[in-house]
């Protein structure tokens, strides 16, 4: 068949992305937060399309099909459901929120055509708009790009218009679906729940709770004591992963919160927990729990996935695919011989799954799988900037700033920078698509250090202090410091640190206080090494991100040691920097060391006065 370029939209909920695939090939992909500077926005992805177009060589009018990720109407039908069945309890809510259905959501091809108006002129008449299922944009974003020609296919977030997680089967160019757990019972909202009842943002602070909960004894009474509360109260886990959530303890469906906060701190003997408050021990034995409950429900539902579907291949997405403490458990169960997570697993990802159903399932294009990679370019996929763009951008700040060549000068220099314990933002290639940093937008530091973890979160990232740091190794020395066996390009797997670099645990470890715990030497690697001596990983491979691979290489070189702190370029409350500038702006407002930008690199000390740094603090939202 001809050429298909198609364009996927996700937008007006959180995380607004566009991604444009060409041929079947992923051809650009970013979120709009990137360049609008305002974190998780859901406004319409105008930056975001632009650039697709751009890298792509597009006009709206060459396109053959424009995506949205989900369907509206199924939305506006559960939320008609929903309040009926719950009547009258939400009335309020509900004379709220349907004004705002009925301007926003249920003209949103009108929406959708102005936004794109905004950005070029086309004919309207030409335009092609589709609008697959949520969970379906979500399995395809992470079947098509996958390595197996067939696969089982487990979705979970919070809600799509219905489903709250989905089993599908994948053969070739088609998926089907053949199960799914329905709208109010939701694994997302059961750990968004507890993201909102210890203080976490909801939307955003997931992942803060997934780093808390290595806080919590396991050995603990009381940590048991939880679990058994949520088991009991709360959820009720059946055979097949299925759930079925006590809708009592919940305010989701009608009200404008997330929790019934007198009952759960009934239940649980403890208040709701203040944002950028104390934390002590109930917290993080707390986290530990429903953490705990989550990989029970993770693990059920994907044995059910692998034994419906007779694969056992398994590809996820969906929001709650972004937990690293589950898929590192998951990949080490017998019954899944491969797995593969779309790196971009939230609702951003499913741009790019729209985009795709439409080209192999609408358009019937047939599908070529490379056995041994995926196809997602390492998600290297957002803009990149050349050396006169790089020196717009430094001229127009009066930056000082040495350019160093070959390559390989660069590496070296910079690894010895890192040796001396010196933090560097490294700013290198295409930006990267999905949540992660993974060695183009990034801020590196030597996992060797131990005061860096501390010193990373209080002066660079200016965040909560037990906030973990994950590594980056070569991925073929990635077996000399961790349990793992299998490539994790996209940092999504948690594994253990090898035992051999372990320090011994001093006796009552578990029960001191979360900071005596945070601050004593794990390892040889204490700044990548969580309390329970495991690791989100990232492994560097040649292939997709030679600069990358070549720095770790020079520190090998230089050190013995062949990992490095890798945490995202961006402060508490940003996103990921996308342009040369943002990457000088966040380096001048923190206390980085050093600034890598392609070939060019820049010491603090040598730098014109920047403005106050207080100031420029309150400009991001804590996220």
């Amino acid at each position: 068949m001809a050429n298909k370029v198609i364009l996927g939209i996700s937008a007006f909920y959180h995380d607004s992305a566009a991604a444009i695939i060409s041929n079947g090939e992923i051809i650009a992909a970013a979120q709009e937060d990137r360049f609008t500077r305002v974190k998780h926005t859901a406004e319409f992805p105008t930056n975001a399309v632009q650039y697709c177009l751009r890298e792509a060589g597009y006009t709206i009018d060459e396109l053959d099909a424009v995506v949205f990720y989900d369907k509206p109407i199924l939305k506006f039908e559960r939320l008609l459901e929903t309040y009926y069945a719950f009547a009258p309890k939400g009335l309020r809510q509900f004379l709220t929120s349907i004004p705002v259905w009925l301007r926003e959501k249920m003209f949103l091809k009108k929406l959708l055509r102005d936004g794109l108006s905004d950005i070029q002129k086309y004919d309207k008449k030409k335009l092609k708009l589709y609008f697959p299922e949520h969970h379906l944009s979500h399995a395809a974003s992470a079947f098509y790009p996958s390595p197996f020609e067939e696969a089982a296919i487990l979705t979970i977030d919070g809600v799509g218009e219905w489903a709250t997680a989905s089993i599908c089967i994948g053969k070739g160019n088609s998926i089907k679906k053949i199960k799914e757990l329905r709208f109010p019972h939701s694994v997302g909202l059961l750990y968004s729940a507890f993201t909102y009842f210890l203080g976490f943002r909801v939307n955003s602070g997931e992942y803060k709770l997934m780093g808390l909960a290595p806080y919590g004894n396991p050995h603990a009474e009381r940590t048991q004591k939880y679990v058994d509360l949520i088991k009991e109260h709360i959820v009720h886990i059946k055979d097949d992963g299925s759930i079925w959530l006590n809708q009592d303890y919940f305010n989701y469906a009608t009200g404008l919160k997330m929790v019934d906060d007198q009952k759960w701190e009934k239940l649980f003997g403890f208040p709701k927990a203040i944002p950028d408050g104390d934390l002590d021990q109930k917290h993080c034995d707390l986290a530990h729990a429903i953490q705990q409950v989550t990989e029970e429900i993770i693990l059920l539902m994907a044995k059910e996935a692998v034994a419906v579907t007779g694969s056992s291949n398994l590809c996820l997405a969906g929001g709650v695919a972004l937990n690293c403490v589950a898929n590192g458990k998951l990949i080490k169960e017998e019954f899944i011989d491969n797995l593969f997570i779309q790196p971009a697993a939230g609702d951003a990802g499913g741009a790019l799954g729209g985009a795709q159903i439409v080209h192999y399932m609408y358009f019937g294009n047939e599908r070529t799988v490379d056995s041994e990679n995926d196809s997602m370019k390492g998600t290297y996929l957002g803009p990149y900037f050349s050396e006169k763009e790089v020196l717009q951008s430094l001229k127009r700040y009066k930056a000082v700033y040495e350019k160093v060549e070959p390559f390989e000068s660069l590496a070296k220099k910079t690894a010895d920078l890192l040796k001396n314990g010196n933090v560097v933002g490294w700013f290198q290639g295409r930006m990267e698509w999905g949540p992660r940093a993974l060695g183009n937008r990034s801020i590196l530091a030597d996992a060797r250090n131990e005061e860096m973890q501390k010193k990373l979160n209080l002066k660079i990232k200016y965040r909560e202090g037990f906030r973990p740091f994950a590594p980056s190794v070569l991925a073929e020395d990635c077996n000399d410091y961790f349990e793992m066996d299998v490539p994790s390009p996209y940092m999504l797997l948690i594994s253990d640190v090898q035992k051999s670099r372990r320090n011994d645990l001093p006796e009552g470890y578990h029960d001191m206080d979360l900071w005596t715990k945070l601050y004593f030497k794990r390892s040889d690697v204490p700044s990548i090494t969580h309390l329970d001596f495991s690791a989100r990983v990232q492994t560097v491979h040649e292939e997709t991100n030679p600069r990358y691979w070549k720095l770790l290489k020079a520190f090998k070189e230089l050190t013995g040691y062949s990992v490095l702190v890798n945490t995202s370029f961006n402060v508490r409350g940003e996103p990921i920097v996308c342009t040369p500038a943002d990457a000088y702006k966040c380096f001048m407002r923190t206390e980085m060391d050093y600034l890598v930008v392609n070939d060019y690199i820049l010491k603090k000390t040598d730098q014109p006065d920047w403005e106050n740094k207080e100031k420029w603090m309150e400009t991001f939202k804590k996220d």
